[in-house]
């Protein structure tokens, strides 16, 4: 992580912020050129779904192509239903659980899956499975016709030594705990699918998606800026820019097979969390707070194997490493939700 002095600015407010996280790329906007159909997304109110959405709209228009983009979500929050409407994503208000909610939904020729549950887990172990591994089965039922891109998480690998570069897709999973457990079943329930009804699908395996409202770098910032020491036994992460992330999951659409496409999206570099911490710390003007030793291994996922076809991301680290300790620093809207990376349980 080398200084540099041409990066461009941190975004300066929220609006700034989703502007540059839903920015197609070319490989997009190329992919859904070709790609005909609506986009359906369920599960749009989460973290990345509301970024992904836009984008998705914004590269049928930079392609010239007319269609809906729809976002499906119980939509909690008025204000996120209202944002994605301003940005001309139609929305539905659904339970997906509920199999006439489900039911009345519009076709779409491609769907992409992002519902599900984590945090909580543990203590409601029965939604998790119901969330992960029951409600897979009801959609891949309701689009059988349909092309699916599914987000799944590279915690079904369990830890892999450091040393390693990352777990591969063809590494058998590990899982660890009763989240990554019915990850994985999702898995397998989407793959049964695939193959018994012949539904194209990828299957993309991420670790982990970065911005600067949430995710590991926002974690780590927050504790070095608030005073709080930082725990480096999980000693190495991988991270991706949201936008990126976004950009891969929409072009893996156009490369959905029966049985899936089972890829990892995750960033090209295995990133220490002491040397993260340490160079937060010079640029928030805090000293970084270390505590514990690292661990021979961690949850980590080698990437390579998506950049020929979903493209390389591009974001540099220190790029990322700055922005976030910018925005900490003013102050900037975060959304409260811990990634909890380093758990080594399985506990969420």
């Amino acid at each position: 992580m080398t200084e540099s002095p041409a990066f461009p600015p941190c975004p300066r407010d929220v609006d700034e912020l989703e502007d540059q996280l839903s920015t197609p790329t070319e490989r997009v906007v190329a992919a859904l050129r070709d790609l005909p159909g609506d986009i359906l997304i369920l599960g749009v109110g989460g973290k990345m779904g509301p970024t992904l959405a836009r984008m998705a709209r914004r590269a049928g228009d930079a392609a010239g192509i007319r269609r809906r983009v729809i976002g499906v979500s119980r939509f909690s929050s008025a204000d996120a239903r209202d944002r994605l409407e301003s940005w001309g994503v139609e929305t539905i208000a659904a339970d997906l659980l509920d199999e006439k909610a489900l039911a009345s939904l519009p076709d779409a020729e491609n769907v992409v899956f992002m519902a599900g549950y984590k945090f909580g887990a543990a203590g409601n172990p029965s939604l998790t499975w119901a969330m992960n591994c029951h409600l897979p089965a009801l959609v891949a039922q309701r689009f059988r016709h349909s092309r699916i891109a599914a987000f799944s998480s590279g915690n079904v690998y369990g830890v892999t030594p450091v040393d390693r570069g990352g777990s591969r897709e063809s590494d058998i999973p590990a899982p660890v705990g009763e989240y990554a457990m019915s990850v994985l079943g999702r898995e397998r329930i989407l793959e049964h699918f695939s193959r018994t009804l012949g539904t194209p699908m990828t299957i993309l395996r991420l670790n982990y998606a970065v911005e600067l409202r949430y995710g590991v770098l926002v974690d780590l910032a927050k504790k070095i800026h608030d005073g709080e020491s930082v725990d480096v036994t999980m000693g190495a992460v991988n991270v991706i820019w949201q936008a990126e992330a976004n950009a891969m999951a929409l072009a893996s659409l156009a490369h959905a097979a029966s049985p899936p496409w089972t890829v990892n999206l995750a960033g090209p570099e295995v990133l220490q969390v002491r040397d993260i911490c340490h160079r937060l710390g010079e640029l928030l003007n805090r000293p970084a707070m270390i505590d514990g030793a690292e661990a021979p291994d961690a949850l980590l996922s080698d990437g390579r194997a998506a950049y020929p076809i979903l493209g390389r991301p591009e974001m540099p680290i220190e790029q990322m490493l700055r922005w976030t300790a910018e925005w900490v620093q003013r102050g900037g809207e975060t959304l409260q939700k811990p990634t909890h990376f380093e758990v080594r349980d399985g506990k969420f």
